[in-house]
């Protein structure tokens, strides 16, 4: 555990693993630098000699067990929106079905006049099934106003995916009548200014359009829906919850409160203190371990996994073996170091998705709700690690067997191919998010196969650049999300919620100590990447029960702040 602790005391900052990369954008999302799931550079055009530091589809389609990011039949879903709403064949009613979706005409450039007056349309998925108008105390009368807004600041997918996933905000909607309006991030979902297809004009994909874009749809909505006076508290999970923690710093006129749920926004250059690069992997790490339920000797032999394939690839018998063992498909090629090099970033990827989604009931939500993995991901995977001492072949037997857990979630996947992503949606949102990474969201990282489980893969700073300029055309502002939303200089700000799970990689870029009395810091034993935004359930740990309870207690007195505020006329002072 000791290992896992941030230099500096400062809480730190998630690493990310970035390799150096094909000149094309790589159909393999990397989780340590997208999600927030994050949550996704993955870069199989790696030095080979670097990989080898330590030792020299067939997809049949299944939908997940419920349209709930967790199973309610499995999870046991503690609160059911959809209650008294048609049914469909004893299923429960889709939560897009409870909203009204309609498209916003969003400016594509918000901050010149070079495309004029043009815009694109934004999806927005408007809920009012709990939307209550309320009275309050203005100067001693009694004044009608709208409830609170809840809004989500969507992130690198599909709008409904965070929709379908947030439980918290349609639980906790109820009790305060809350609207809830769940918005879409331009390029990604429907979202789109210039086509799904386009890669010529990405240029306006940056969080700061993003946020602008929010800003004006919510000031729409208060005056379109008679809100003027209703509070807008922001939440958001992993980049989303980046999102929404800057979206309260740049615009505190337009949104009360904040909730940054996994937010690892002290994980860019610049930091002061610096963070650890290496933080991210080491956290993965620890989910392998004894002291996260895992089984005892999964880290080590894992570990020890990459240098049995490598000794077992200088033969033709031993690249059968590993072919095998992974159940690789007729094409995929097998031959070269080059291709070995790249089954184990393929493998090596499985585990960080599975530590980020280490929730404690199965759950689709890493997979954008395509098919569930098991509860705790990463002690399923373990379990091919049990034995203290372990042969090459069996190293490598228990490594395939591993990353199964992940790659064929489905358990009908009749062969595998390290060039394909776990499946299409999150290879296509890595891609967006690999350009949003040579621009703004430069996340260097890095692993030592000392402090992790990995193996040695320093971060080049100057490669990753040069390979920016080459895939992309742009060269990365490494400095630039320190420069313009403050870094570790916070203190100036106010009503924000950041939490942090255990077992969730991203917690060492994640603020993880009270800033300031109104700048909260919450911390989730056995908690994974964002759990406390996930819909409650039988199997969830006091920790998150905790949490919740103490979020919502703190959200309800920014709302009540804020009507008093608004009511009365008075100036807000920042």
């Amino acid at each position: 555990v000791s290992q896992l602790q941030p230099e500096g005391g400062d809480g730190g900052s998630q690493g990310t693993t970035t390799m150096k990369r094909a000149h094309k954008p790589n159909p393999n999302p990397n989780p340590y630098r997208c999600r927030y799931q994050c949550r996704y550079r993955y870069l199989v055009a790696v030095v080979v000699s670097l990989a080898f530091l330590l030792g020299k589809r067939t997809e049949a389609k299944r939908p997940p067990t419920s349209l709930f990011p967790v199973p309610a039949h499995e999870a046991g879903l503690l609160f059911d929106p959809t209650e008294g709403e048609k049914k469909n064949n004893g299923r429960s009613t889709n939560l897009i079905d409870l909203c009204k979706e309609f498209y916003y005409d969003s400016d594509v450039d918000h901050f010149s006049w070079s495309l004029k007056s043009r815009t694109y349309k934004q999806r927005v998925f408007v809920c009012d099934k709990y939307w209550q108008d309320r009275s309050v105390d203005a100067d001693g009368k009694e004044k009608k106003v709208r409830g609170p807004i809840f809004f989500y600041t969507g992130n690198e997918a599909d709008v409904t995916l965070y929709l379908n996933a947030t439980g918290f905000m349609w639980e906790y909607a109820p009790e305060v009548g809350a609207l809830l309006v769940f918005a879409e991030h331009r390029y990604y979902g429907k979202s789109s200014p210039f086509g799904s297809d386009d890669r010529e004009n990405l240029q306006y994909l940056t969080s700061e359009q993003a946020l602008a874009d929010y800003a004006n749809l919510i000031e729409y909505i208060k005056e379109d829906w008679g809100a003027i006076d209703s509070p807008v508290i922001c939440f958001g999970g992993s980049y989303g919850g980046m999102l929404s923690s800057w979206f309260r710093m740049k615009y505190p006129h337009v949104v009360d409160g904040a909730f940054a749920a996994s937010a690892p926004i002290w994980s860019f250059l610049g930091e002061l203190p610096p963070y650890d690069a290496g933080s991210f992997a080491k956290v993965v790490t620890y989910d392998a371990t004894r002291e996260a339920g895992a089984s005892e000797y999964c880290a080590q032999n894992i570990r020890s996994s990459w240098v049995a394939a490598q000794n077992m690839s200088w033969t033709s018998q031993g690249r059968d073996h590993i072919r095998q063992a992974f159940q690789l498909c007729d094409d995929v090629p097998l031959e070269s170091s080059y291709n070995l090099t790249s089954l184990l970033y393929w493998a090596q990827t499985s585990f960080d998705y599975m530590a980020m989604g280490n929730y404690p009931y199965p759950s689709s939500y890493m997979t954008n709700g395509k098919g569930d993995l098991p509860a705790y991901p990463m002690r399923v995977a373990c379990e091919a690690f049990q034995s203290q001492r372990m042969s090459d072949a069996e190293l490598v037997s228990a490594l395939a067997q591993a990353s199964k857990v992940w790659y064929n979630y489905t358990n009908s996947m009749e062969c595998l191919d390290y060039r394909k992503g776990v499946n299409p949606e999150t290879q296509s949102v890595g891609e967006m998010w690999d350009y949003q990474f040579c621009t703004e969201m430069f996340m260097p990282s890095s692993r030592d196969g000392i402090h992790d489980m990995f193996f040695p893969q320093p971060f080049d700073y100057g490669y990753q650049i040069e390979n920016c300029q080459k895939v992309w055309g742009v060269t990365p502002r490494p400095y630039w999300v320190t420069v313009n939303f403050g870094g570790k200089d916070i203190n100036a700000f106010s009503n924000i919620i950041f939490s942090n799970g255990e077992y969730d990689p991203w917690r060492g870029g994640g603020v993880l100590y009270n800033v300031t009395e109104s700048i909260h810091a919450i911390f989730i034993d056995g908690g994974a990447h964002h759990l406390d935004f996930m819909w409650s359930t039988k199997y969830d740990p006091p920790s998150v029960l905790q949490a919740r309870a103490q979020e919502r207690d703190i959200i309800h007195e920014w709302i009540e702040d804020a009507y008093k505020r608004k009511v009365s006329g008075r100036t807000y002072s920042f």
